[in-house]
């Protein structure tokens, strides 16, 4: 007997293995393409010799584009690949998933799908997966550790320059009319301090690029090695000290519900006034009413934004947004139950709410692309194929413990 995947599987001299585990990954004919033979709790197939085995897994992959799709198809070409757009159309047969970051992924969807064992989401952060509903089901996860953070970290210094040099002010300036440098004047990073707040892999990469530029680099993080700061000349300081003296703060923090909403009304009134603040890291790690009281007010200068609470709002109007969720809920046999639901009047507050930030000025945003190049996402894509490989196969690669 040997173990596939975590399935105990029976060889035989002649030409069948067996799988005697209920609900495991289904066996193929080698050879003879994706057929799937199945005999209720037993899945048997026929081989060239013994020993020669493989096991047909049914994925499936939410939100790809058609480039993607052809990787991914050539590199899990012995297995049954599946493409749909939204987590809704994942099939109950779904034994992997590969999901990208806006697919929500709860309990009640683990639930739905009892044959699914395996997620290999498509990012390096998991807070989109509930992953304590993962762990009470036993569920076994993947992520892509390292593979963007050159191409965030290089995005991050994109949208400072943009805030530093006012190039959306630049861009929106009257054609044809009197032009005032004065009113679009922008200032050089050189001397000023950078706020670093997590010091992962980004974070540093991050003060690698701030030394380019001779700034000053303060950070925070939970974890302070010594040795990091001292070969990328940063100094570890607590958050509030940060907050005195950073005149740019820059988020590269994992959200948790520690760092939920990190930068808030209290934060953001102890930093100096007119700070810049960048995130591309997790929108909910800044407040959004908090950040748009502090715009009105002077006490932040500008921002630059990658993500956002709700990040529709970077790739359509709120007036559209709404419309189209009235409509669905007119639509929905709840809607006598739930016409005065709070949580639905709060959802709509905060879209109006994030469209007001966005369009401001001094805020550039981008809609959750830091991590877009090309060499990042070939990376992604090697791994999340490495990924489902190994766990169809018994291994382990890039779990998240």
């Amino acid at each position: 007997m040997i173990v596939v995947g975590g399935f105990a599987v029976l060889v035989h001299e002649g030409r069948r293995i067996v799988s005697h585990r209920a609900g495991g990954l289904s066996a193929c004919e080698v050879g003879s393409g994706k057929r799937r033979v199945v005999f209720r709790k037993q899945r048997v197939v026929a081989v060239r010799a013994a020993f020669e085995y493989a096991f047909v897994v049914i994925i499936y992959f939410v939100e790809t584009e058609p480039g993607e799709q052809e990787i991914y198809a050539h590199g899990l070409g012995a297995h049954d690949v599946r493409f749909v757009p939204t987590l809704a159309e994942v099939g109950e047969d779904a034994e992997m998933l590969a999901p990208f970051i806006n697919a929500k992924v709860t309990a009640e969807f683990l639930a739905t799908h009892p044959r699914l064992r395996f997620i290999a989401t498509r990012s390096t952060a998991t807070d989109h997966l509930d992953m304590p509903a993962c762990r009470a089901r036993g569920m076994t996860v993947a992520h892509v550790p390292f593979h963007a953070e050159k191409t965030v970290a290089e995005h991050t210094f994109a949208l400072l320059l943009a805030l530093s040099r006012r190039l959306r002010e630049v861009m929106l300036a009257p054609k044809g009319g009197r032009f005032s440098y004065e009113s679009t004047r922008g200032f050089e990073l050189a001397g000023k301090t950078l706020g670093i707040i997590g010091m992962g892999h980004v974070g540093q990469r991050v003060a690698r690029l701030a030394q380019a530029f001779e700034m000053h680099v303060l950070a925070h993080d939970v974890a302070q090695p010594a040795e990091v700061a001292a070969a990328l000349g940063f100094t570890f300081v607590p958050l509030v000290e940060l907050f005195a003296h950073a005149e740019i703060i820059t988020l590269h923090a994992p959200l948790t519900p520690a760092t939920y909403h990190l930068l808030n009304r209290e934060t953001l009134a102890q930093c100096q006034h007119g700070v810049l603040i960048i995130n591309t890291a997790r929108g909910s790690l800044l407040d959004t009413q908090a950040l748009r009281e502090a715009l009105d007010s002077g006490q932040v200068g500008g921002a630059g934004l990658d993500v956002l609470e709700d990040e529709r709002l970077m790739r359509a109007p709120a007036s559209k947004i709404i419309a189209a969720d009235i409509v669905a809920h007119l639509r929905s046999e709840d809607f006598a139950s739930d016409a005065h639901d709070a949580d639905r009047v709060r959802e709509l507050e905060d879209l109006m709410l994030g469209d007001a930030v966005l369009a401001r000025p001094n805020v550039v945003c981008t809609p959750h692309v830091a991590f877009n190049s090309i060499e990042a996402v070939e990376r992604l894509q090697q791994v999340t194929v490495e990924n489902l490989l190994a766990f169809a196969e018994g291994r382990r690669a890039h779990l998240v413990e």
